[in-house]
C-alpha cells in the first residue's frame, strides 16, 4: 500500500502507476521476507544438513528479491531494459528457490509457504517485465 502511494506521488509519474510493476515490488519484498523466515526455520530443523541447499537458495533469493524490489522502486526515469533484466534474474532465482522449497514442502510448512511466495514473485516479475516492454 505504501509503495503505491509513494510511487503515485512521485513527480515523474503524474499520478499514473504501472500496476504490474507495483505488484512486482510488493511481491519482491514479500518473497524476501518469506525466504529469510524459511532459512531461519530451516536452521532450527533437526535435519538441517539436508536443508543446506534450501537455506542457501533462500538467502540468495532474499537478497536478490530485496535488491530487485528496491531498484524497481527507483525505476522511474531509469533504463527499462536494465530493470527488466534485474527482474528476469529475480524470477530465475525465485523459480530455483521455489523448486527447492517445494522438495521439502510436505515435511516443512515454512518451505511450503516460501515456495508459494517464490512462485508469486516469479509470476509478478514476468508480468512487470512485459509491462516495461510496452
Amino acid at each position: 500500500m505504501v509503495v503505491r502511494q509513494t510511487m503515485a506521488s512521485h513527480p515523474a509519474t503524474r499520478g499514473e502507476a504501472n500496476e504490474a510493476l507495483l505488484w512486482c515490488i510488493e511481491q519482491c519484498h514479500a518473497c524476501a521476507q518469506a525466504c529469510i523466515a524459511c532459512a531461519d526455520a530451516c536452521l532450527a530443523e533437526p535435519d538441517v544438513a539436508d536443508l543446506r541447499r534450501c537455506i542457501r537458495l533462500d538467502l540468495d533469493c532474499a537478497d536478490i528479491c530485496a535488491a530487485a524490489g528496491a531498484c524497481a522502486t527507483r525505476s522511474i526515469g531509469l533504463n527499462r531494459g536494465l530493470i527488466a533484466e534485474l527482474l528476469n534474474v529475480c524470477a530465475l532465482v525465485c523459480r530455483l528457490c521455489g523448486d527447492e522449497c517445494e522438495r521439502h514442502a510436505e515435511s516443512h510448512d515454512h518451505c511450503r509457504i516460501c515456495a508459494a511466495a517464490c512462485r508469486r514473485c516469479a509470476e509478478a516479475c514476468g508480468e512487470a517485465i512485459e509491462s516495461l516492454r510496452r
